[in-house]
């Protein structure tokens, strides 16, 4: 008998190699009989359900109408996840549309199923002259609801659902065989998976439960017995005054300083923690800072009432109104939070920065809310490199150039540079991160990873989680900014934590 030789020495006929390709063949035609059959059961089912809703579904869908109209909602009422996700499930749409019509139908050619076994209320308007296989509007939908699900799980489970239906539909119109709609949502899905091998999505980083808040016994004080506020009136462009008369209201046992443009600040809250048992603040993070060194030299717990812009401390401790500090004090609520020290006299209660961060902040705030953030911190980043002079810094037995470098007092969510919020106080690390600037490229390069959301990814962004951090600054002294203040100009820093050093005034779950 005439054979093939094969690895091994042995040989296959002929006419087993004919017999395998018959087989394969008649398996084939078994699934094609199978999906003529349950097209044509699907068609003939009388069914007013599937005559009112299924022509109306597929007639949405039509050119993708539908999935633009949810991600257009999703993008104007959804969180953060909900966004990136609309933007995401777009892009796919619109890349595995033209990869199934210029590509895959020109491939697989199969005729359309016959429309005249489905009733005629049922029935496309538009009758579709392409390729059955695969499935135009199943994978679009696919694709989509898949994309979406990448950066919102919960969102994107819905919106499969409705691409399962939208499938359906293909068939009940008598547009597509039941093969044609699986073949199209796995194509659709397939390459929404592939785009989020290429351009990761976002996944937000959730610090891990830490120890329970350290209580410090401190009397109630309902009416304010023993605290000494300083305060400028004239604070946040006249709050300072509102908080005044809100305290002398609510506790008016409390002694009031009201600054002047011509005290010293530091020296009036110093006299006022050695004279009082508690020493309150109204002002902004600078203020706030200064006076959290004050209580931790003079041991005294710290109220913080939000008279400032921005009030980045109080709203983090839960002090974001007076009413809730007034709470804390009147039930005597006080727990430790971390600060940090900056060559042991200076004090960080929220961040430190050199270099251009600071002006990076201020430019991406400015647009964030006209371009959303993430367009907003990739324009910022570009503007901040292209302008700002770079500052070489040595630490760990390593010299980098940089542009941007941020300093946070406890872990800040998320990665990257945009950090917004702290899920703790009292975490004992310091936070930093910094963008490398001295390597070929590296503007082009960072400003790439932040577009395509891989910035964590890039070997120029360092992030490190440590109880101290120091740094030298190679070519001479450079500013340094924190809590929103430029106040010391250093060629060497060391930052170290003091752990829950500072009792402070905040309700409690």
């Amino acid at each position: 008998m005439t054979g093939l030789l094969v690895k091994g020495g042995g040989y296959v006929g002929a006419m087993d190699l004919w017999q395998r390709h018959r087989g394969i063949r008649q398996i084939g035609k078994g699934l094609g009989t199978l999906d003529r059959e349950v097209y044509e059961a699907i068609a003939e089912s009388p069914s007013p359900l599937l005559d009112a809703v299924m022509p109306k579904l597929t007639a949405a869908a039509d050119h993708s109408k539908l999935w633009f109209a949810i991600a257009a909602v999703l993008t104007a009422t959804g969180k953060p996840a909900v966004r990136r996700g609309a933007a995401r499930g777009v892009a796919t749409l619109a890349f595995t549309s033209l990869i199934t019509n210029q590509g895959a139908k020109r491939i697989w050619k199969r005729a359309r199923p016959n429309v005249l076994t489905v009733p005629l209320i049922r029935r496309s308007v538009r009758t579709p002259t392409s390729n059955s296989l695969p499935s135009g509007h199943s994978a679009s939908a696919a694709a989509f609801a898949v994309g979406v699900g990448l950066e919102s799980p919960s969102v994107g489970l819905g919106l499969s659902l409705l691409a399962g239906l939208v499938g359906m539909s293909r068939v009940a119109t008598g547009a597509h065989y039941p093969g044609d709609v699986l073949a199209g949502l796995g194509l659709g899905a397939a390459i929404a998976v592939v785009g989020g091998k290429i351009v990761p999505p976002v996944v937000e980083v959730r610090m891990p439960a830490t120890a329970a808040p350290l209580r410090v016994d401190t009397p109630a004080r309902p009416d304010g017995a023993g605290v000494v506020l300083v305060i400028n009136p004239a604070s946040g462009s006249g709050t300072g005054a509102r908080v005044i008369d809100e305290v002398r209201e609510a506790l008016p046992a409390t002694e009031i300083v009201e600054l002047t443009e011509d005290d010293d600040v530091a020296a009036v809250m110093r006299d006022a923690a050695e004279r009082g048992e508690v020493l309150a603040v109204g002002g902004g993070d600078g203020t706030v800072s200064c006076a959290a060194g004050i209580a931790v030299d003079t041991g005294v717990p710290l109220a913080v009432f939000p008279g400032g812009t921005f009030n980045h401390f109080a709203k983090d401790i839960g002090c974001e109104t007076v009413e809730r500090t007034v709470e804390a004090i009147r039930e005597g609520t006080v727990t430790g939070v971390d600060v940090l020290r900056v060559n042991e006299t200076g004090t960080v209660i929220n961040t430190a920065s050199i270099g251009a961060y600071p002006a990076f902040v201020r430019t991406r705030e400015k647009l964030e809310h006209k371009i959303g953030k993430p367009l907003a911190g990739a324009y910022a980043l570009f503007h901040t490199l292209r302008r700002e002079e770079p500052v070489r810094i040595a630490f760990d037995n390593q010299v980098l150039q940089t542009s941007l470098f941020f300093l946070g007092n406890s872990v800040y969510l998320p990665s990257g540079f945009a950090p917004s919020r702290r899920g703790r106080l009292d975490d004992g690390l310091i936070d930093v991160r910094i963008l490398e600037t001295g390597r070929p490229f590296a503007r082009l390069r960072i400003v790439t990873a932040l577009a395509l959301g891989r910035l964590t990814r890039s070997p120029l962004y360092h992030e490190m989680r440590v109880p101290e951090f120091r740094f030298k600054a190679v070519d001479g002294p450079t500013p340094l900014a924190h809590d929103g203040e430029v106040e010391m100009v250093l060629d060497e820093a060391t930052f170290s934590v003091r752990y829950r050093g500072l009792p402070v005034f905040r309700p409690l779950p």
